[in-house]
């Protein structure tokens, strides 16, 4: 491929409960990095035909779930050799409850097999370590443990074929959650999922919010009195999602 020739991206930036205002653009700052990538940016997966034609994909959704035919296309774009890289709660699927507690159903298995995870809950936001497991890959090589102030992401697996780059240990309670216990464990915070010839690569870090972010309550919360940040406070993030979107774009730059 021509160093000179451009380099299709869809972003899907949509959904519940972020302010997926902040986090649209502080992706598109990056992807314009590369002068050469030409991003189209949607809510959802409705326009199948632009992401099929994208070389990659990138994703920070919250509660956006396509209709199977897409999660279909989707697996069949990953399997052609395409690199989708998805962030935060692209694979959380949530219901609020009356009682108060947050569920997360498996509606949606065709999807979270191709992502190769679902987010089922997290213990409230507090600091954390996140322990680099492969300090040899290229995604993560010369990176330590940090601590971040964001949600742990406790998530059911849908596939022993991850790679797992990351992770953090978790056990004790969820509160606020359907599925509020866990035993102990560890979780995935930075992997890939190879499907067919492509790959999934996940980063659960990245949660953020706004006063006017939580709406979509029933009731609304029409004014949220926390602005919070969490990962994208940290250079350590910005590296990561860096070294993320170089490694998705990855097949283009050899097509």
């Amino acid at each position: 491929m021509s160093d000179n020739k451009r380099i299709k991206c869809t972003f899907i930036a949509g959904g519940k409960y972020h302010d997926i205002d902040f986090a649209r653009l502080e992706v598109l700052k990056l992807l314009a990095e590369d002068e050469r990538i030409r991003t189209r940016v949607f809510e959802d997966y409705t326009n199948l035909d632009a992401i099929m034609d994208s070389d990659f994909l990138v994703t920070y959704t919250c509660d956006v779930v396509p209709p199977l035919h897409v999660q279909e296309a989707l697996r069949t774009y990953v399997e052609s050799g395409k690199r989708w890289y998805a962030l935060h709660g692209t694979n959380s699927i949530l219901r609020f409850l009356q009682d108060g507690r947050v569920d997360a159903p498996r509606l949606a298995p065709h999807f979270m097999e191709t992502l190769g995870s679902q987010f089922v809950a997290h213990p409230p936001i507090e600091p954390y370590m996140v322990h680099v497991v492969d300090r040899e890959h290229e995604l993560t090589k010369g990176m330590q443990d940090f601590e971040t102030t964001d949600e742990k992401y406790l998530v059911e697996t849908y596939s022993d074929n991850l790679e797992v780059l990351m992770d953090v240990g978790f056990e004790g309670e969820a509160a606020g959650f359907v599925e509020d216990q866990w035993e102990k464990k560890r979780h995935p915070v930075f992997y890939i999922h190879r499907v067919g010839e492509g790959a999934v690569l996940y980063l659960t870090l990245g949660h953020c919010r706004g006063h006017y972010d939580m709406y979509d309550l029933n009731p609304p919360l029409e004014y949220y009195p926390a602005v919070e940040r969490c990962a994208w406070d940290l250079p350590v993030f910005y590296d990561l999602l860096r070294r993320g979107l170089d490694w998705t774009k990855r097949p283009a730059l050899a097509a």
